[in-house]
């Protein structure tokens, strides 16, 4: 069997030092809804602002939680209003 998501992220973490304790699905989401919503370079840059701004925060599943529901909302705003006044890119 191959190594999973889940493997990886494992192993990322023990090489950087930490305990991983995010919940991925909602990172995942996030990340999707911020690629889609605002422009694909912006969705790693999002995780990365998540992380930084949960461990300003001191860290822990709940601020990574909350970084990331606030981003989420905000694409969201990003798209409505680009759908609202027409800038939404066109296929």
């Amino acid at each position: 069997m191959g190594r999973t998501l889940d493997d990886w992220m494992a192993e990322a973490a023990a090489e950087l030092g930490i305990e991983l304790t995010a919940d991925i699905r909602e990172l995942l989401d996030m990340t999707r809804v911020v690629a889609h919503g605002v422009e694909r370079p912006a969705a790693p840059l999002t995780a990365f602002l998540v992380g930084y701004a949960a461990a300003a925060r001191g860290g822990g599943v709940e601020a990574v939680s909350a970084a990331a529901q606030r981003m989420t909302a905000l694409a969201e705003r990003w798209a409505q209003d680009a759908a609202s006044d027409g800038s939404a890119e066109q296929p």
